[in-house]
């Protein structure tokens, strides 16, 4: 029985070792001895796996008995031999380059490092996590700054990656809308400028240096202490919260609308008395205010309003922080303590009375907005109409201009009849220019008498 060996390979990179023409790139067996060296192994340097099954048959035979494979001189010639093989095939693995996958081991080795190196995958893609600083204010009103990627975020308030959107600084175009949402561990606070993510202990701020973000903080911290000296707070933290965010934005509605209303109301006294480019676009600059400030506050309380129509919101609002639970369908509630459904409950009845108040402010700056922009606009329909009848005015008096050109013209065209070189004989008689020019002042002037008449039967003039 004669023993043999082989080795397998499994080419990895097919194209470049096809573009390689060197013939030996195949490990050495016995039979391709003459066919292949260690060198020209190096020289192909083409990236193929080598298995090598363990030579099983030739151990076999030579553990066989000598009935079996032709005496004990038949097994020692198998051993023998297949020492040799392995010994060739060792060789010929040692030939591969240090940085080669001749080596399947080595290769596993190199996958395994590669998986337990640090993920460097965001710096390769060129792709790195958002890194938001905010203002972390607690309840004790201690305020302090610091900056934290999405995943944080993320793990630390319980939301979820589309929350995130609706406070995002980056997304301030897509989410200019005035919004707050209720999460099970916290409220997302969107009020424009003022972005916050209300949790039970802590709020985060966002842009904390736009006006809306200080307004808030400037609310807000002195709430904080003042219930803090008092003996603690009266409401829950996060209550405060959402009334400071409310209560700032309402004071920099009604403080714009403070400012705007005198300009408007002096402008709209001047007006019908002077018009004047100034005048005219101090008149535009403060309608243009006064519709971003009624946008603004209607959208605030129409945010309100869906608020209020919606118990479910307000309740899960008041169970934050509290091991309760609202059901979706009945909007009932259901706590662990009696004593805490006992207070969610209050709690309700003052978010409600909370939001009814707010929803009042809102809607009288809304409303003082909106009476200040008709007026604008019914001024500025005015000075349309004032406009007009002076333009008309103005077409009169350029009509009557024409007409009197027209008859004039006409007296020219006889002046230059007589003014040609031909002889009229009319020349040789004293009274002849002096009747011409009398003819041609009367023509003139009958015949712009008569125009006139005519346009102004014609409702023209």
């Amino acid at each position: 029985m004669s023993s043999y060996s082989a080795s397998f390979l499994v080419f990895l990179d097919l194209p470049q070792f096809l573009h390689l023409s060197h013939p030996a790139a195949f490990l050495r067996f016995p039979a391709l001895s003459p066919l292949a060296s260690s060198k020209s192994l190096r020289r192909a340097a083409g990236k193929f796996l080598s298995i090598d099954p363990v030579l099983t048959i030739s151990r076999a035979a030579a553990r066989s008995s000598p009935a079996e494979g032709g005496g004990a001189d038949g097994g020692g010639a198998l051993v023998d031999e297949g020492k040799k093989e392995e010994e060739l095939i060792g060789a010929d693995k040692s030939a591969f380059p240090p940085d080669g996958v001749g080596n399947g081991g080595s290769l596993l080795q190199r996958q395994k490092q590669q998986r337990n190196a640090p993920s460097g995958d965001s710096v390769s893609l060129g792709i790195r996590e958002p890194v938001y600083e905010v203002i972390e204010v607690k309840s004790d009103g201690t305020m302090s700054t610091r900056k934290i990627n999405r995943r944080q975020l993320l793990k630390s308030s319980g939301l979820r990656p589309r929350d995130i959107r609706s406070v995002d600084p980056s997304l301030w175009l897509m989410n200019s809308m005035p919004s707050l949402l209720v999460r099970d561990q916290a409220i997302l606070l969107n009020f424009g400028s003022l972005r916050a993510i209300v949790m039970h202990e802590h709020v985060l701020v966002f842009n904390y240096n736009r006006k809306g973000g200080r307004a808030f903080l400037k609310s807000l911290l002195p709430r904080l202490n003042s219930k803090d000296s008092s003996g603690g707070p009266a409401m829950p933290f996060e209550l405060e919260v959402v009334e400071a965010a409310l209560l700032s934005r309402i004071n920099r509605l009604e403080h714009k609308l403070m400012d705007v209303e005198p300009r408007v109301v002096e402008l709209l006294e001047v007006l019908p008395n002077r018009l004047t480019g100034d005048v005219l676009e101090q008149l535009r600059l403060s309608k243009q205010t006064l519709v971003e400030l009624g946008s603004r506050a209607g959208e605030l309380k129409q945010m309100l309003l869906d608020l209020l129509e919606d118990p479910h919101e307000i309740r899960r609002i008041c169970i934050l922080g509290r091991n309760c639970r609202v059901h979706r369908g009945s909007s009932e509630m259901e706590c662990s303590l009696p004593m805490d459904k006992q207070i969610a409950e209050e709690e309700e009845e003052e978010i409600e009375m909370l939001l009814e108040n707010y929803l009042q402010r809102c809607e009288s700056c809304h409303g003082q907005a909106e009476r200040l922009l008709d007026s604008a606009k019914e001024m500025e329909d005015s000075i349309a109409v004032n406009l007009s009848s002076r333009r008309l005015e103005v077409s009169r008096v350029e009509l009557l201009l024409q007409v009197g050109t027209f008859c004039v013209a006409v007296g020219a065209l006889v002046a230059g009849i007589f003014g040609m070189n031909l002889r009229s004989y009319l020349e040789e008689h004293a009274y002849a220019f002096w009747l011409t020019t009398a003819g041609i002042m009367v023509g003139a002037v009958a015949a712009f008498l008569a125009m006139h008449s005519y346009l102004r039967g014609r409702r023209v003039l």
